[in-house]
């Protein structure tokens, strides 16, 4: 069921609970650097930028209850502005990995970090060329279909490790599709940000 947030730091606290208020001052430090890049880099769509809490702060951090227990490294793809990978390091202070091409978009992420003391390591990277990560979750949101995002996650998971990728409303055919090449579990947690969409928790993954 989507929920209806309120603007400001207070969206985070709706879908995780818990979140401390020296956090939520690194989150809100971290939304005000996003707000001067954008001048400059295209980090995120200018019409969600009034939203940032509701659309990408929040939306990110509806991921953290789904994290593992005992979970030491995690992993984003196609990390863009740090959604959601950069929210929930900061969330976790779990060893982060972001995978993102873009040199710009690189650079916005490592001050972000080196700002909010998020422990990130950043691959400037197509995700094809990433060196092996060894990371128990890995997450991609808006990247590619769930099919390659299999791929990609099967080079970089620990055995045992999930991925975590928040789709849209068609996300029943991209399992369908996967399903022809690759063998996997997956659950369905229904978005809290975002009217039709999901988040789907996969593991045990094989290529068939």
């Amino acid at each position: 069921m989507t929920t209806i947030l309120p603007a400001g730091p207070e969206a985070v606290l709706v879908v995780a609970p818990g979140v401390s208020r020296e956090t939520l001052t690194r989150l809100s430090l971290y939304a005000e650097l996003l707000e001067k890049w954008q001048k400059t880099v295209n980090l995120v769509g200018p019409k969600t930028l009034p939203e940032v809490w509701q659309r990408h702060m929040a939306d990110s951090a509806q991921l953290l209850p789904l994290i593992p227990e005992g979970a030491k490294r995690l992993a984003d793809f196609g990390s863009g502005a740090g959604f959601p990978g950069l929210v929930l390091a900061i969330l976790t202070n779990i060893d982060t990995v972001l995978v993102e091409s873009d040199v710009r978009k690189s650079a916005f992420l490592r001050e972000v970090a080196r700002q909010a003391g998020a422990p990130v390591t950043i691959q400037n990277v197509r995700i094809e060329a990433a060196k092996p990560i060894g990371a128990d979750v890995i997450s991609a949101r808006a990247l590619a279909p769930l099919d390659d995002l299999l791929k990609y996650a099967m080079l970089h998971l620990n055995p045992g490790g999930v991925g975590l990728f928040p789709k849209g409303e068609s996300w029943q055919d991209e399992v369908a599709v996967a399903a022809k090449h690759h063998r996997f579990t997956h659950s369905v947690q229904p978005s809290r940000t975002a009217p039709g969409a999901v988040i789907l928790t996969v593991k045990d993954m094989f290529d068939e």
